[in-house]
């Protein structure tokens, strides 16, 4: 019998105020339930704006603790009501002036398995990310969740191949990847790079953009959200540029195994070649 797990992502525009966004992400999860997904992934920092596009302080507002703040809470009480797997990304505030780009991964019983945080930070326009964010520091962790084993790779961390091969080499086999990346900046490299690292990896991805124009800013979040498999083939149809969309697809977590069998790329890896790599 096949291992198919069903998956769920929502690419979301943005409402204008944070419990409307929430609420709107649990009408989104409660769908994704009934058509029988066991796990969901929602956009980077789902619950507010994508406040980046501006270095204003007023933006540290939408911090919070993780997992004991407002919303990771509100997410283990949906996970316990819903029996999915939640992978739920959040502006984190470890204390005075230790801030992260993170995602909390919650597993179907409502129980707060860990988080990820984003280590690549970029600094260009539109993306003042340094401004907000510390570079993460907890490592590649992998979740032994009720969906399987479940990784998270956060927007511009996409660009960066170690982090993609250390979740593989933890045992990922899905991998969450919540973004916000807006049209004309990364439209060719969003369906190249996922795939590449899914097929160099061997597992799958779900890659999550953003949809729509928010207040703080001119980026054009242009969705086209979709789950990609170990083959580097999209999973059913890539979600649309334009409209809020929730995707719900099954994968053969077979296939895994397959594809690494027959490509063999872990069994080929040379690390005793790669010292370079980790020069400055």
């Amino acid at each position: 019998m096949a291992n198919v797990v069903r998956a769920a992502l929502v690419q979301a525009t943005w409402t204008g105020d944070t419990e409307s966004m929430v609420a709107k992400h649990e009408e989104h999860a409660r769908a994704a339930a009934r058509r029988g997904a066991g796990v969901i992934g929602f956009q980077e920092v789902f619950n507010a704006p994508y406040f980046c596009q501006v270095q204003e302080p007023e933006h540290y507002r939408w911090a919070e603790p993780v997992p004991d703040g407002p919303t990771v809470r509100r997410m283990r009480d949906l996970a316990r009501e819903t029996g999915m797997v939640m992978v739920v990304p959040v502006f984190e505030v470890e204390q005075s002036g230790f801030y992260y780009n993170t995602a909390a991964v919650i597993d179907a019983d409502g129980t707060y398995l860990g988080k990820y945080r984003k280590h690549h930070i970029p600094q260009v326009k539109g993306f003042w990310e340094k401004y907000y964010f510390k570079p993460g520091n907890l490592g590649w962790p992998v979740f032994d969740t009720a969906a399987g084993k479940v990784g998270v790779y956060i927007c511009y961390d996409r660009h960066f191949p170690e982090g993609w091969r250390q979740l593989g080499l933890n045992g990922a086999q899905l991998v969450y990847n919540p973004s916000a990346t807006h049209r004309g900046l990364s439209g060719y490299l969003w369906r190249l790079e996922q795939p590449a690292a899914a097929v160099a990896n061997e597992y799958f991805v779900a890659a999550i953009n953003r949809v729509g124009v928010e207040e703080y800013g001119d980026n054009d979040f242009y969705g086209t959200s979709y789950f990609v498999d170990p083959r580097g083939q999209f999973v059913g149809e890539v979600a649309d540029d334009r409209t809020e969309q929730l995707l719900v697809r099954d994968l053969d977590f077979d296939v895994i195994d397959e594809v690494r069998q027959q490509w063999a790329f872990y069994r080929d890896r040379r690390p005793d070649a790669y010292e370079g790599l980790v020069r400055p």
